[in-house]
């Protein structure tokens, strides 16, 4: 549930790139993540953090704080964490396959996969087709259900994650549908950045069509098949509803709810562990075909910002071309990159959720990527 001024920022930041680094040994890559994750909860409305790293095969995982101030409970391996709008990249990767697969094709109108004619999902003349649900460019509207959007232009507000759970609190598959028909796309197709997540679960719904079986099942299949992930999900038992990590949305000293369940759940409700995270990771650092392919550069906005299958996709001298996703949900926040250049891969997460949470982030990992630039410079 990514806002799209958090993801901009995000990638604005991160492509200034950081100051250079002293060489470092190898082993400072731990002690790299430590000062990371210490910084980070130097902000004083942060509670806890959890950092995975993949370098170049080696696979790294530090927790640090506390879930809850002053219960000493660390987060651990077994935590589950809400990992918001990155679960649109593993959208995007599903639908990166189905082109494989020959069962997709980017250029396909999003009306060929619906049940009901929508004549309003087009602007100009020209349909809403695939390839703009996936790279924001569809102009379509930024939450379903629409009055989500007024909720959010005031997130850090206390009140938000009560609208929130009140709007979606009867809000499925079939009101979406219903309120689908409401839309109206207004501008040219293809071109301005315009964040979606209306659009991800649209993506969602086609997935369901071309394999013929429910989203959170098809994903849940493939992650396991190619990462040998079997600790991430849209929805959890009361059972894994213990692990989950509790939250803190803005400056409210009070545990928040989790995010609300979208209709499909694809744009911001998967939740996963930090060992999961960094199988995501090894597999997005792969020559996986899909992997390969939802990493293409789709659309352009500025000569060092493009798009993939929902990948930001970055470049910068530091870290090269490289792919970046924010997450955050009302009460946690991540970050996932992925750098080729180094086979490099960082999640980054905390259980709480404001405005200068992002930009928390992206200031604590900066030793990190400085601490691994070095590491290269060193070779």
């Amino acid at each position: 549930m990514t806002r799209p001024a958090v993801i901009i920022t995000g990638l604005t930041l991160v492509l200034a790139a950081c100051k250079p680094a002293v060489t470092a040994p190898a082993q400072d890559l731990p002690a790299a993540m430590s000062k990371s994750a210490t910084t980070l909860l130097q902000s004083p409305l942060l509670h806890a953090a959890s950092i995975a790293v993949v370098y170049r095969g080696r696979e790294f995982i530090l927790h640090q704080g506390e879930l809850e101030t002053g219960k000493a409970n660390r987060p651990d391996d077994t935590t589950l964490y809400e990992i918001g709008s990155v679960s649109k990249t593993f959208a995007g990767l599903l639908l990166a396959n189905a082109v494989l697969d020959g069962k997709a094709a980017l250029d396909d109108p999003i009306q060929q996969y619906l049940a009901a004619a929508y004549p309003n999902l087009q602007s100009q003349g020209q349909p809403i087709r695939l390839r703009h649900l996936i790279t924001h460019t569809s102009n379509m509207p930024g939450m379903l259900p629409l009055q989500v959007n007024a909720a959010l232009k005031d997130f850090a507000a206390h009140a938000t994650p009560a609208k929130l759970n009140a709007a979606y609190a009867n809000y499925g598959q079939e009101q979406f549908w219903q309120e689908l028909h409401t839309v109206r796309i207004q501008g040219p197709l293809g071109k301005d950045y315009a964040y979606s997540s209306a659009a991800t679960e649209l993506i969602a719904h086609t997935l369901e069509k071309i394999y013929g079986m429910p989203y959170d099942v098809l994903l849940a299949r493939f992650v396991a098949r190619e990462a040998g992930m079997q600790d991430t999900k849209l929805k959890i038992t009361p059972t894994e509803s213990v692990r989950l990590a509790p939250g803190y949305h803005s400056d409210n000293p009070v545990i928040t709810t989790p995010m609300p369940q979208l209709p499909w759940g694809a744009a911001g409700n998967l939740k996963s562990t930090m060992p999961d995270m960094a199988k995501y990771l090894r597999l997005q650092l792969s020559a996986n075909p899909a992997v390969v392919e939802s990493h293409k550069p789709l659309v352009r906005f500025q000569d060092d910002f493009s798009i993939g299958y929902f990948w930001n996709i970055g470049t910068n001298r530091q870290l090269g071309m490289h792919y970046v996703h924010h997450g955050g949900v009302p009460r946690a926040q991540s970050y996932a990159y992925v750098v080729p250049k180094y086979q490099l891969g960082v999640f980054i997460i905390t259980n709480q959720s404001g405005d200068a949470t992002a930009g928390a982030m992206e200031s604590a990992l900066a030793h990190l990527f400085d601490t691994v630039e070095s590491l290269e410079s060193a070779k």
